[in-house]
Formats: structure tokens, C-alpha cells, sequence
């Protein structure tokens, strides 16, 4: 971004006094343009020992599969933007939301947020965002062709719970960060 949010002069890229951060200033009005994290939400949808994946339709890693989700939306909680981006992604409706990983991934400035829920009748389809949709067993996941790290970790997670508890709703939370080079640190 070259222009202000504020006055659209052009604006500078500089470290605002009191800051300790690079951050893009306009030398007209003084607006200082903070750069976020975004939150990426998502469910891991689940049915009859199941869990539901879509084949992304969209960039980046077109092609591959994933959990449904998405960036947050401004006036929606984290577990409504789960919802809606199940909704969205395949066209199912996720119930009984559990927060279950939490990934920080500085390196890409995101926070991913995922659900462990259900799906509601075991009825899905085929978003938009989606090539097609379906529900794997642990053995029929395409580990190789999965999107994402965090999408990894969240069924290796779900996986290796699983064969602890049968509630769902007794699963830790997981929290780790994910740097660069996939390097895993747990908190």
C-alpha cells in the first residue's frame, strides 16, 4: 500500500516515534497504518469416525485438501467464522464447536483458530471455494496432497485423541507455533 488510508497522500514506510516497529506513515496527516495478524478460522468437521475435507478450488494450493476455513470477519466471533466458512466451503453446518488448535505462524503474520465439531445430519456438498468435498477415515486421508501444516497437525491431533477418549468434548486444546522451515513449538 503507497497511500494513506486516512488522506491518500503518499504515504512512507518508517518506525513512528515511541514504536520499535517499520510501519507505513503519512508525513501529511500522521496516520500510522498498522499491519495485523489475520485469524484464520475453521472446523474440523467430524462424522461417523469421519472427518471432512475440501479440495481447494482457490489459490494458494489450488488443488490440494483441507479443513474448511477461512480469514475471520469483522462482527463475527471466532466459532461463528468456523461456521460460516463450513458453510461456505462445503455447504454443511458444523454443531457442537469445541475449540481444539490454536497455531501461530508469524513468519505469514496468521493465527489459525480450528473447531473440533460435528456434522450436523451428515449432510454436505460442494462450496465455491471447493473442487469437491468428502469424508475420509484416518487411513483414507491424502496425507500427501493436505494444503497446509496446520491442517496436518489438527488431524494427527485429532487422530492420536481419538484413541484416548471417546468424548470429544474432553480433548485438550493444542497450541503450538509453526515457524518457516515447519518447525513445531508447543506451548
Amino acid at each position: 500500500m503507497a497511500y494513506c488510508l486516512q488522506c491518500g497522500h503518499a504515504a512512507e514506510r518508517k518506525i513512528p516515534e515511541g514504536d520499535h516497529n517499520l510501519r507505513l506513515v503519512c508525513p501529511n496527516c500522521d496516520y500510522i497504518h498498522y499491519e495485523n495478524p489475520k485469524v484464520i478460522c475453521g472446523a474440523l468437521v467430524v462424522h461417523d469416525d469421519k472427518v471432512l475435507l475440501c479440495r481447494r478450488a482457490i489459490e494458494p494450493r489450488h488443488g490440494y485438501w483441507t479443513l474448511p476455513a477461512g480469514f475471520m470477519e469483522i462482527g463475527e466471533t471466532v466459532a461463528e467464522g468456523a461456521a460460516r466458512e463450513t458453510i461456505e466451503e462445503a455447504a454443511a453446518t458444523a454443531v457442537e464447536p469445541h475449540l481444539y488448535c490454536i497455531y501461530d505462524i508469524p513468519d505469514i503474520g496468521q493465527i489459525y483458530m480450528l473447531y473440533l465439531t460435528t456434522l450436523q445430519e451428515g449432510k454436505y456438498g460442494v462450496g465455491p471455494e471447493s473442487l469437491e468435498c468428502a469424508l475420509f477415515t484416518e487411513a483414507e486421508i491424502p496425507w500427501d496432497d493436505l494444503a497446509f501444516e496446520a491442517v496436518r497437525r489438527t488431524l494427527r491431533h485429532y487422530f492420536a485423541d481419538r484413541q484416548q477418549h471417546s468424548d470429544h468434548s474432553t480433548f485438550a486444546i493444542h497450541q503450538e507455533y509453526i515457524g518457516k522451515d515447519k518447525s513445531i513449538k508447543r506451548y
